[in-house]
C-alpha cells in the first residue's frame, strides 16, 4: 500500500531539523579559514541567496563572469552584492515529479528510459533526489537518496494513476470528472513538504502536458510555495496529441512556474526529445552562478520583494527567479 506524500514525511523533517541545529551548532564553534569563506555561499538568515544562468544570443551558456559584471536591484533599488561564486559543485537536490494521469499513459514508458538516464548522469556524490507521480493522487515513489540504482527502481513503479468514472472518462476535463491531474497541488506538496528546510540548490523538474484538473491548490499558490522555498522549477511539456484531439492543450501554466521561479520551459517535439531535453537542464544546473546580497530593507513582513540582476553586457540574457517573499526565519 502506497501512503500519501504528506504521510511518509515526518521522520525526514525530524532528521533535517536536527542535521541544520547541528550544522549551526558547529559553525558557531569553528570558523573556517579565510581562503575557504571566499568559495562558499555562507549561511545567513540576512541574506539572500540568488542562482542565475547566463546565456548569449545564440544560446550558449556564459561561464565566465566575474562579479563586477553584474548589478541586483530589489524593488529598483541598488543591492551590494556580498557572495558569489561561479563554483558548479555546490549541492544539488532535485524533485522530479512525472504525470501518470490518462492523457500521458503512452508516454510513460519514454519518460521511465530518459529520467533514469538522467539521474544516473546528473547526480554527484553530494547531491540527493526524490520521485512523486501525480494523477489523481500524489504519490512518493522515493524518498531522498544519491542512488541511481534506487531511483531506478522507483522509476519502474510508474503507473497510471487516473480518475474512473464521469461521463466521458478521459484525458480532457468536462463537469463529470472533479479530480483528474493535480499538478499544482503536487507542486505545493514537492516544494512546501519536501524542499523547505533543505539548503543549497534546490530544483523541480516537471514532467506533464500541463493540465490541472482538480487541485485544491491554486497555481498562484504552487508558485508561492516555491518562491519560499527556493525553489527553480524546470518544466517539460511532453503532450501526447493522440489523448487530445481538436481539444489542444496550453503551456502557459508550466511558462509561468519555470519563469516566476528562474526556470525554463522546455518542449518535446520532434527535433528535440525527452533524452535531450534533459541533457540541457543537465547543463544548466551546471552553468550557474550563486549571488548573495543583504537587503538594504531589513523588514520581514513577508512582502513580495521584485528582484533583477542585470549584467553590463547587452548581447546576454540572464535567467534567475523574479523576487522572493521577505519572510521571518523559522525557529
Amino acid at each position: 500500500m502506497h501512503l500519501p506524500v504528506w504521510h511518509r514525511m515526518s521522520m525526514r523533517h525530524l532528521w533535517l531539523v536536527a542535521t541544520v541545529l547541528a550544522g549551526l551548532a558547529g559553525a558557531g564553534q569553528q570558523k573556517p579559514a579565510a581562503e575557504e569563506q571566499s568559495s562558499v555561499i555562507q549561511v545567513d538568515v540576512d541574506v539572500v541567496n540568488l542562482f542565475c544562468s547566463v546565456r548569449d544570443r545564440k544560446g550558449a551558456f556564459l561561464g565566465t563572469l566575474a562579479k563586477e559584471d553584474f548589478t541586483v536591484t530589489e524593488d529598483g533599488k541598488p543591492q551590494q552584492v556580498r557572495y558569489f561564486t561561479r563554483e558548479t559543485d555546490l549541492p544539488l537536490t532535485i524533485g522530479l515529479l512525472v504525470d501518470v494521469s490518462k492523457s500521458q499513459e503512452r508516454l510513460i514508458e519514454v519518460e521511465r528510459r530518459a529520467a533514469g538516464q538522467f539521474f544516473s548522469q546528473v547526480l554527484r556524490p553530494k547531491d540527493m533526489a526524490f520521485l512523486i507521480s501525480f494523477g489523481v493522487e500524489a504519490e512518493l515513489l522515493q524518498d531522498y537518496t544519491n542512488s541511481p540504482r534506487l531511483l531506478q527502481k522507483a522509476l519502474e513503479d510508474l503507473r497510471l494513476n487516473a480518475a474512473v468514472g464521469g461521463l466521458h472518462p478521459g484525458p480532457v476535463p468536462n463537469r463529470g470528472l472533479q479530480r483528474g491531474t493535480i499538478l499544482y497541488d503536487a507542486v505545493y506538496l514537492a516544494a512546501q513538504e519536501k524542499l523547505r528546510r533543505e539548503v543549497g540548490r534546490k530544483v523541480l523538474v516537471l514532467i506533464t502536458d500541463g493540465v490541472d484538473v482538480g487541485s485544491r491548490i491554486k497555481l498562484e499558490e504552487a508558485v508561492e510555495a516555491a518562491q519560499k522555498s527556493d525553489v527553480i522549477i524546470y518544466s517539460i511539456y511532453y503532450v501526447d496529441v493522440r489523448g487530445y484531439g481538436y481539444f489542444g492543450v496550453s503551456d502557459s501554466a508550466l511558462k509561468k512556474m519555470s519563469e516566476e521561479t528562474g526556470g525554463r520551459l522546455f518542449h518535446v517535439d520532434r527535433r528535440n526529445d525527452l533524452e535531450r531535453v534533459f541533457a540541457e537542464i543537465q547543463q544548466e544546473m551546471r552553468s550557474q552562478y550563486a549571488i548573495g546580497y543583504s537587503s538594504l530593507n531589513p523588514a520581514k513582513d513577508g512582502s513580495f520583494r521584485r528582484v533583477e540582476i542585470r549584467t553590463n553586457r547587452k548581447d546576454v540574457k540572464v535567467q534567475a527567479r523574479r523576487g522572493y517573499y521577505a519572510v521571518k526565519p523559522e525557529r
